[in-house]
């Protein structure tokens, strides 16, 4: 399906790091809950993300990952989900999607 630019600009994509990760073991798979830092303007916002296989809590926490965070918050067992982490899944694998090179948490996708 062929969406239009202005269908394409409705999505906030930002750059956050992860500051806090832990596990969540009420969620149904497989999942770590995270904090994600995205600058000044937007703060710090929590997501459940399915991406144990590929990563542990130690190499997730100062990561910077992109997130979508104009969706409505999302209730996931006892946790309020506030952004879409985004990643490239292959089954029960799910590798992060990340800028190239560090920049400043907040700075939009394009």
């Amino acid at each position: 399906m062929e969406i239009s630019w202005s269908d394409f600009e409705k999505v906030e994509m930002r750059v956050g790091t992860i500051v806090s990760v832990s596990d969540f073991p009420e969620a149904h798979n497989s999942s770590y809950k995270l904090v994600i830092d995205f600058g000044k303007e937007l703060g710090e916002k929590k997501s459940s993300a399915q991406i144990t296989v590929l990563y542990t809590k130690e190499e997730l926490l100062g990561k910077q990952v992109v997130a979508v965070v104009n969706f409505p918050k999302k209730q996931i067992g006892p946790f309020m989900s506030e952004c879409l982490v985004l990643g490239a899944v292959d089954g029960k694998s799910v590798t992060l999607m990340k800028p190239g090179k560090e920049v400043v948490n907040g700075l939009r996708i394009l």
